[in-house]
């Protein structure tokens, strides 16, 4: 028997981010564009961020939270008032315990979502 995966990374990450895209809407927020339309960084956050969770499969939102705090860092983003991918400032820049209970919920959305899809298929062969 071997185990695979039935989906890539990046079909996993484009199914998380237009969950993350719908999520963002019901809550009021339309900045969010669909996975096609998504600049390729934002695109290339959302691989990783599966990347993390497919080798970590026990990540904790808080932990999956600083990894992204830390390549947004890294990339040069600083905290600000709103997201501007232009000067790179965003307000979700802050430790996990400080963000709003909706933005939390985007941690566990995102891991759910790559459990679901991304869990290894028995295969008889």
């Amino acid at each position: 028997m071997v185990l695979e995966h039935t989906m890539t990374v990046e079909q996993i990450a484009r199914v998380a981010h237009e969950v993350n895209r719908d999520y963002c809407l019901a809550l009021g927020d339309a900045s969010q564009p669909h996975w096609e339309e998504a600049p390729e960084w934002q695109r290339e956050s959302a691989m990783e961020g599966v990347r993390s969770h497919l080798a970590n499969p026990g990540l904790t939102p808080e932990a999956s939270h600083q990894i992204w705090i830390d390549h947004k860092v890294i990339d040069g983003w600083v905290l600000g008032p709103e997201k501007d991918p232009e000067r790179k400032t965003h307000p979700q820049i802050v430790p996990y315990e400080s963000l709003p209970i909706e933005q939390r919920a985007k941690d566990y959305i995102f891991a759910a979502v790559v459990r679901a899809l991304g869990h290894p298929v028995a295969r008889p062969w």
